[in-house]
Parts: C-alpha cells; structure tokens; sequence
C-alpha cells in the first residue's frame, strides 16, 4: 500500500478515537442526568477494601462459633473430670 494512505489511514482512525471520546466527555454530564431523572443510578462496586472488611466479619464469626464450641467441649470434659475424682 501506498505510504500516503497508510499514512491517512493511521490518522483517520486516530481523528475517530479523539473524536469518540470527546463526544462521551461531552454527553456525561447529559448522560448522568438522565440516569438520575430515571433512577438508574448505578450501584457503586465494593471496593477491595469493603470486601475484605466483609471476609474479615466472616472470619471472626466463624471462629467466635469455634471458640464456643471449645469452651463448651472443655466444661464438659472438666465436669466429667471432677465427677469421677468425687466418686
């Protein structure tokens, strides 16, 4: 192919690219407000932190469950424990 219209075709997808996102800053502003008009609002994703604050409740209720089970286990053994040393 020619060098010019390789040369012209670069340039003519570089104008469509600029051109596409100076159409998207310009409409944003329209854009948000038609979402708002008609309540469709994204939901913003949890950050990493939200999910890992989420991991970290999970945790430690599931090791506050286990350390009631151990302490439960552990009164158990100690009563069977001090009912055969008073026998």
């Amino acid at each position: 192919m020619n060098r010019h219209f390789e040369d012209a075709r670069y340039y003519l997808k570089r104008a469509g690219k600029t051109a596409t996102k100076g159409v998207k800053t310009e409409l944003e502003p329209v854009r948000e407000r038609f979402d708002e008009l008609t309540g469709r609002e994204e939901e913003p994703d949890p950050s990493r932190l939200d999910e890992i604050k989420a991991d970290l409740r999970e945790v430690q209720s599931k090791a506050e469950g286990e350390a009631r089970e151990a302490i439960g286990d552990a009164r158990k053994k100690l009563e069977e424990y001090r009912g055969k040393q008073s026998a």
